[in-house]
């Protein structure tokens, strides 16, 4: 089912889930193919399974390059027409979360047992804005965390094969209180994006 590629496991290109609050799909960058050209109508959360390095043309002629590496999150603001195209000589893949309609929730409400708070040892912040808070979480082989809680619908996406996924699966988790441990041989690491 999955073949490896580079430094990461290839997984097939597709839909991972589209509900009332977000599209998420696995977009695959092959190398030197211009895609069509296209616009974003939504703000989204880029995810990059794979290193990889892209021009941007606009329908104006502006051409903007980005390079990222392996595990990189970024936000993607709504954009006009353009076309994009991979321009290093290997296939990466990017999980797309397209945000859809207004913030539900002003703030991340607040909690005592937030996992930034209370266990940042396996919880850190990549970034928040008035749409999302997104969380980068690491558990070393057998590492246990500690109780925490969830206070907003989150996604979760697999950056490597674990025991609830496989690398680019992404799940919808609501409002929980729970503790986690990974009963695995080998670190794990995982995205987190908090739906405001």
């Amino acid at each position: 089912m999955f073949a490896a590629v580079g430094l990461y496991a290839q997984v097939p290109a597709g839909e991972r889930m589209d509900n009332e609050r977000v599209r998420v799909v696995v977009a695959s960058e092959q190398p030197h193919r211009p895609g069509p050209q296209h616009e974003h109508k939504r703000n989204r959360v880029m995810i990059y399974l794979g290193d990889g390095e892209s021009t941007f043309t606009s329908a104006a002629g502006k051409v903007d390059k980005l390079k990222v590496k392996k595990g990189e999150v970024l936000w993607s603001p709504a954009t006009g027409p353009h076309v994009s195209e991979n321009i290093t000589d290997q296939p990466f893949q990017i999980v797309e979360v397209e945000l859809k309609g207004p913030p539900q929730h002003a703030a991340v409400p607040e909690s005592k047992l937030d996992p930034l708070k209370v266990d940042p040892k396996h919880y850190t912040l990549v970034f928040e804005n008035d749409q999302v808070r997104v969380l980068r979480v690491r558990f070393g082989a057998h590492e246990k965390g500690v109780l925490h809680e969830h206070t907003l619908d989150h996604l979760v996406v697999y950056m490597n094969d674990q025991a609830r996924g496989k690398t680019g699966e992404v799940r919808l988790d609501g409002v929980m209180t729970h503790t986690e441990e990974n009963p695995l041989d080998h670190a794990v690491e995982r995205i987190a994006i908090d739906l405001k």
